[in-house]
């Protein structure tokens, strides 16, 4: 057997969400894994080794090489894992709370400051080619702990989980831009690299639902927690308060839609208080030195931020019910940010789901909004990741209008010389700048080029005027990337399968809420017609003539021209594994394992008699005969027998021949852990369902 593993950050840690309800053990290792990998300044590196961690460099004979901090999947896939501890470990969370086992992973990469990050968005993290070097002589020397981070005295800096939790939300809510979102400014894009152009001017509400989700349960764990204060290190703290004091100090702007130069000022105090602390710390490290939070301190700042970013959702409402998933930042004079919109987006509408913000009847209202969207895609019965389009012509494209050159008085006198340097007009009679500008940045270095003597003074006056109509033209502000203009991976019209299973697993989440919480039937009825319509539109309920491939292997995306594409192990997967457990209604709480299949269908339940087939734990090939009207599936590789009666209960069978009777569908704690621990003492559990 090979236990070696290494992949990007986001295809590891998805993969060990699903794997860590089949290995429920494994989950404080998954948890120690990951949040040893990210950094102080509240990142993580791009790839996961069993020998530590991977960052991008620059490389001179790779034209695509890059670095940057991806944003994806970083908030929501921890959240994930801290939820699953605290539902099969009650309290074991609190037991790291105050004790400094974790570390920081140390990434040669520079974060600039906030001015410098205002100025150019899109240029913002600067690579230390000596803390490179430095950290690969000292990963040659130690190994995985060569990389990482170590206080101004040379030891291994370390730190407790509350510390760590905060690192990770404070790097979000120092982007935190009121009524817009996350601001992605770490030279890479979120979890959909096919949107990579809105770094820089992009903003995140995908990024922003997640976090309302996390600081909810972060808020649950503190206020369940015996602790009365933590000690963090006290650059953090001084982050930490100084967050708090802006957001604490701006509530009142909660009272209304916020202002373009409030938006300004309250980025301003968060973006400066982020910039601040990395800033000492890239310089001098750690001192080692601890400030005392407490847990009134840590409660209220999770409050007052959880006020804020549920004002933003409100802000990002539609009017056909669904809500942004990203948007565009503008900074208007350097007092101002004004926010802008993009098209609906499938992924937004995930997140928003999956916040907890919306009631079950809002979930409601979204699901049948985005039914009857542009994003329904009916020949597959399923979703496209954004609306498709018309693409321009070429003809269209790089068309001056004739009202705005008579605005310029450079323009003319351009013309007039027939100079081309900047504009030219064609045989038709139409104006078109220099078709070998690619960027904004072209058009300026162009106007700094026209002879001083004839045209300086025009040049000053008007270089602001020429760039407005050249943005207003070419709008790149608002280019996404391939999402906007590809057809294929991930383009326009395309189904992507890994955020159609992710919308069905949201979906499932709403549909326990409302049962959870005793919504009406209608309603939750409602909402499981959206649940197994999703479900049936997945590519495997297809025909290899409609999906365009086998339904049961694996595609990345079906454009909107061919059929599935790009085979390969997506994060799919990983979200139909979760689903079906849904579904199949395996639940844990409190360490608890509860048995409750309300989604399941009578349908599934076997017609005749069959043989079912599996491998133990210790992994040895078994059989068993089924009746008529059971279903059986594993869970820890111990088989669940479901048996449709007139009564319900569980039979747990033992592996040394004796049973234990339990009368409801839930297994008390020790039960649960000989599951969990997969200590082969249980070989098989018969649950009754009064179905």
């Amino acid at each position: 057997k090979s236990y070696d593993y290494e992949g990007n950050w986001r295809d590891i840690f998805q993969n060990w969400e699903a794997l860590a309800h089949s290995y429920p053990e494994f989950i404080e290792s998954m948890i120690h894994k990951f949040l040893n990998a990210t950094t102080f300044d509240g990142y993580n590196p791009y790839r996961v080794t069993k020998d530590g961690f991977d960052w991008e460099t620059i490389e001179p004979d790779d034209p695509w090489s890059y670095i940057g901090y991806w944003g994806d999947h970083q908030i929501i896939y921890l959240l994930k894992f801290l939820e699953f501890i605290e539902n099969h470990y009650p309290n074991n969370l609190a037991s790291y709370f105050k004790k400094e086992v974790f570390v920081y992973a140390n990434v040669p990469y520079r974060i600039k400051s906030y001015e410098d990050i205002l100025k150019d968005p899109k240029d913002t993290i600067e690579f230390d080619e000596e803390s490179d070097a430095r950290i690969h002589q000292k990963r040659s020397e130690l190994g995985a702990d060569g990389a990482l981070l170590r206080d101004e005295n040379y030891f291994i800096y370390k730190v407790n989980l509350i510390e760590k939790l905060l690192a990770t939300v404070l790097a979000k809510i120092s982007n935190f831009i009121p009524e817009g979102g996350i601001w992605m400014n770490t030279q890479r894009p979120e979890w959909n690299d096919a949107n990579n152009a809105l770094v820089g001017n992009g903003v995140s509400m995908v990024t922003l639902y997640y976090l309302r989700r996390f600081l909810t349960f972060f808020e649950d764990i503190i206020s369940d927690s015996s602790i009365d204060d933590v000690d963090i290190s006290e650059e953090l703290a001084l982050f930490f308060n100084n967050v708090h004091s802006t957001l604490s100090e701006n509530t009142n702007l909660l009272n209304g839609k916020i202002s373009d130069e409030e938006r300004k000022s309250v980025l301003d105090g968060v973006g400066i208080a982020g910039s601040d602390f990395r800033l000492k710390v890239y310089d001098n490290g750690f001192t080692s030195e601890k400030a005392t939070i407490s847990k009134e301190d840590l409660l209220n700042f999770t409050r007052v931020t959880l006020q804020f970013l549920d004002h933003s959702i409100k802000a990002n409402k539609r009017e056909d019910n669904l809500y942004h998933a990203y948007n565009l930042m503008t900074v208007e004079n350097d007092e101002e940010i004004s926010i802008s919109y993009l098209p609906e987006m499938l992924e937004g509408q995930v997140a928003v789901l999956s916040s907890g913000f919306l009631s079950s009847k809002e979930s409601l209202d979204l699901l049948n909004g985005l039914k009857n969207s542009s994003l329904f895609r009916p020949d597959q019965y399923s979703y496209i990741l954004y609306p498709d389009k018309e693409l321009s012509r070429f003809t269209k494209k790089n068309n001056i209008p004739s009202s705005d050159v008579e605005k310029s008085e450079l323009f003319r006198q351009l013309l007039k010389d027939g100079n081309v340097q900047i504009i030219e007009k064609d045989s038709s009679g139409n104006y078109h700048f220099n078709g070998n500008f690619n960027n904004a940045d072209r058009l300026e270095e162009a106007l700094a080029e026209l002879p001083e003597e004839t045209y300086g003074e025009l040049v000053e006056k008007d270089t602001d005027l020429l760039l407005n109509i050249y943005e207003k033209i070419f709008d790149h502000k608002a280019f996404t990337g391939r999402s906007g203009t590809f057809f294929g991976y991930e383009g326009l019209g395309s189904i992507y399968w890994h955020m159609v299973s992710k919308l069905l697993l949201a979906v499932q989440e709403t549909c326990w809420k409302a049962i959870e919480e005793n919504e009406s039937d209608v309603t939750i009825g409602k909402l499981l017609e959206h649940f197994y319509e999703i479900n049936e539109g997945i590519g495997v309920h297809k025909s290899p003539e409609l999906y365009g491939a086998f339904p049961t292997d694996p595609y990345s995306h079906t454009p909107a021209t061919k059929g599935a594409q790009q085979p390969g192990m997506t994060g799919q997967v990983k979200e139909d594994i979760l689903s079906r457990f849904g579904e199949l209604g395996v639940f844990v709480k409190e360490g608890k394992l509860q048995f409750n299949p309300s989604l399941l269908r009578k349908q599934e339940f076997l017609k005749s008699s069959k043989t079912f087939t599996y491998f133990d734990v210790r992994g040895e090939l078994k059989e068993i005969n089924l009746e008529e009207g059971s279903l059986c599936f594993t869970y820890c590789q111990i088989p669940i027998i479901y048996q449709l009666s007139n009564a319900s209960g569980i039979k747990v069978m033992m592996s040394d021949g004796s049973n234990i009777q339990v009368n409801d569908l839930s297994l008390d704690n020790e039960l649960s852990k000989k599951i969990f621990t997969r200590s082969g003492e249980i070989s098989q559990i018969l649950i009754k369902l009064n179905y």
